[in-house]
């Protein structure tokens, strides 16, 4: 009798593991997803100048690739070298270009392109070829078919040295005329505060001493050794750029000021000062900071250019003396009094390097 019991059960655990094998769920795979179209880019040679820097140079668009899940699809663009895309180690080191959601094109500035094709071993002055593909992300990722560019990168040439512009602001001394530093060959910029106690005359020195100086000809340009003064329009900070090829110069009204509700003054209205409207700074070209000296109240001050909000700066914290581009935060003023700021920042030559990310600062209670 014990050995039918024995065989009864071992034939309902074979049905039993019968049965849970029929009911196991179908194997399945992922629907194939592809891009459905071609990656273009709107050149495929492209020799790059500085000239090129701050302007595209290329526009990268494809079709958008339809996923089964219904969700944002997130593209990026992958650069390397046709020696680099092969093998087990294909496109490992490839330089990652972030575009966003749901974008179909991505543009790059000539300055930009041209960090990418030295990155990737190019030499300059010489056409290079790379290599670049579409990513699409969701619930995988999803690459296009290559494309290659024919790419001449350039390297700016690095330059040195500084002119020197003595003037009534600092009572002609050489030995403290502010420096203007060179931006390009033959190019100098740097800031230079007129006060209204002092006069509005200049002149721009190649060293800090006497032996060759440019004044003013008849039309206000450049002149080796004129006695004539150049003049600047009215007191105030100023933006200077000096042209040594072309023999002109330029002055740019130019000013950092302190913005926020600790500036107010409680005898004005508030629409001139709070945030309303920027207290001036000072430029002390011989520390090379801005400055200002005042009586503020309690509250938050930030830091922006020429009294607009296009370039500004805000800090994340009290304690780190650090200013942040377009950050939202502010430096918090916790007792009203006479107070010394002070804000450095490396903007020479905005217009090839941009604004920095950062700059430093200080606020001193006097």
């Amino acid at each position: 009798m014990k050995k039918y019991i024995k065989k009864l059960v071992l034939l309902c655990a074979f049905l039993f593991l019968g049965a849970s094998c029929s009911n196991d769920a179908v194997l399945t795979t992922l629907q194939e997803v592809a891009f459905s179209g071609k990656f273009e880019a709107s050149s495929s040679t492209i020799v790059l100048t500085e000239d090129s820097t701050n302007v595209p140079v290329v526009v990268f668009s494809w079709p958008a690739v339809e996923y089964p899940v219904q969700a944002p699809v997130t593209y990026a663009l992958q650069f390397d070298i046709p020696s680099a895309i092969l093998g087990t180690t294909a496109w490992n080191n490839a330089i990652r270009v972030e575009v966003g959601e749901d974008a179909l094109s991505k543009s790059l500035l000539g300055t930009d392109l041209n960090k990418i094709a030295l990155a990737l071993g190019l030499q300059s002055d010489v056409a290079g070829e790379i290599v670049v593909r579409v990513e699409s992300n969701l619930d995988r990722r999803i690459y296009s078919e290559p494309i290659t560019l024919t790419v001449t990168p350039f390297v700016k040439p690095v330059v040195f040295g500084a002119i020197y512009m003595p003037g009534s602001y600092q009572d002609f001394n050489i030995g403290t005329a502010a420096a203007l530093d060179a931006i390009a060959s033959g190019i100098y910029q740097g800031y230079v505060s007129f006060p209204d106690s002092k006069g509005l005359g200049f002149k721009f020195n190649t060293e800090r001493n006497w032996n060759q100086f440019y004044g003013a000809d008849a039309n206000g340009n450049l002149q080796n050794r004129s006695d004539t003064d150049f003049q600047i329009a009215a007191a105030g900070s100023y933006q200077m750029t000096v042209n040594l090829n072309t023999l002109k110069w330029t002055a740019s009204p130019y000013s950092w000021g302190i913005v926020g509700d600790a500036t107010h003054e409680p005898t004005t209205d508030d629409t001139n000062y709070g945030w309303n409207h920027s207290s001036k700074m000072t430029y002390d070209h011989q520390l090379k900071t801005w400055k200002f000296r005042g009586v503020l109240r309690a509250g938050n001050l930030k830091f922006r250019l020429n009294d607009s909000w296009t370039i500004n700066y805000g800090a994340k914290n009290n304690d780190e003396g650090i200013m942040y581009l377009d950050n939202a935060g502010a430096h918090y003023i916790g007792e009203a009094g006479t107070y010394e700021i002070t804000f450095t920042i490396n903007d020479i030559d905005q217009a090839n390097n941009g604004y920095p990310p950062t700059g430093t600062y200080t606020v001193t209670k006097i």
